[in-house]
């Protein structure tokens, strides 16, 4: 049987990758990200897993994660107030990509070392 060509649009390819950086793109998301899979939960605990971010970038990275669906902020009503943070399945959906990043990544680190 032939194989149907599907025609590539590259202006949908090159929107679907901003979108995709804007979403996941900068210094720290990713970081954040991997920081809550590897269980912190708690601003501080996800501020002290990530070396030099500070308290206001973490602030505004989180906002913009919660705004796009990749995390989902919980306020429990204890005294004192209790936050945390979690990813959203739908963040979960790209966990091969950031893995395939990471594995990148390395491979990257060790050829420019072995130069």
């Amino acid at each position: 049987m032939a194989e149907v060509l599907t025609k590539r649009n590259p202006a949908e390819e090159i929107q679907a990758l901003q979108d995709t950086i804007y979403v996941i793109g900068g210094k720290w998301k990713l970081p954040i990200i991997n920081s809550l899979c590897n269980g912190n939960r708690r601003f501080r605990e996800i501020q002290r897993s990530i070396p030099q971010i500070t308290t206001r970038m973490l602030s505004k990275e989180l906002k913009e994660m919660e705004m796009n669906k990749i995390i989902v902020r919980k306020v429990y009503p204890d005294s004192p107030v209790l936050v945390e943070y979690e990813t959203t399945p739908y963040c979960k959906s790209f966990g091969n990509i950031i893995q395939a990043m990471i594995d990148w990544g390395k491979e990257h680190r060790k050829m420019i070392k072995d130069e």
